[in-house]
C-alpha cells in the first residue's frame, strides 16, 4: 500500500497532476482507492462509462481502441507510475478504448465525483490541472506538426 508522501510523488508525475502544487496534490492522494486486477481481466471496456483515473503502482496494463475485447492489438503498454482514463473525468462521453491486464496489477483509482468535489472547494487546484492539461496538449501539436 502506498503511503500518502508515495501518492502525492506519483500523482505529481502523471500528465494530468504534473502542475499542481505538490501541497494541493495531498487533497487528491487522501481520495485514491486501492485496486487490484489479475492478468487477463479488464479494467474497463471501451464505451463503458467513464467514472476515474487509475494511477499503476505495480504490473502493466495495455490499451486497446477496439470494441471487441478480445482483440489486443495495442496502441499503448503502460506500467507502474503511470496513469490512464483520465478524459472521462473531465467529460461526460463513454470510456474511448479498452484496458487490458498484462500482468497482476495493482492501481490507485480517484473516483470522479470525489476529484470535481475537491475542485469545487479548491479552484487553485483546477487551474493546476487546467494548465497540465495545456502542457500536454501543446507537446502533443508539437509532436503532430
Amino acid at each position: 500500500m502506498a503511503d500518502l508522501f508515495e501518492r502525492i510523488l506519483l500523482l505529481k508525475r502523471t500528465p494530468v497532476f504534473s502542475a499542481v502544487m505538490t501541497g494541493d496534490l495531498r487533497l487528491v492522494a487522501q481520495e485514491l482507492t486501492e485496486e487490484a486486477f489479475f492478468a487477463g481481466e479488464r479494467v474497463f471496456d471501451i464505451n463503458d462509462p467513464s467514472d476515474r483515473l487509475y494511477l499503476i503502482t505495480d504490473g502493466r496494463i495495455g490499451i486497446s481502441l477496439h470494441a471487441d475485447p478480445a482483440v489486443k492489438d495495442f496502441i499503448a503498454t503502460l506500467g507502474p507510475r503511470e496513469c490512464f482514463g483520465e478524459m472521462g473525468l473531465f467529460d461526460d462521453q463513454l470510456r474511448s478504448a479498452t484496458a487490458h491486464v498484462l500482468e497482476d496489477t495493482r492501481l490507485l483509482a480517484l473516483d470522479k465525483g470525489k476529484l470535481l468535489g475537491i475542485l469545487q472547494a479548491y479552484p487553485a487546484l483546477g487551474l493546476g490541472v487546467i494548465r497540465s492539461l495545456s502542457e500536454r496538449l501543446r507537446a502533443t501539436n508539437k509532436k503532430v506538426s
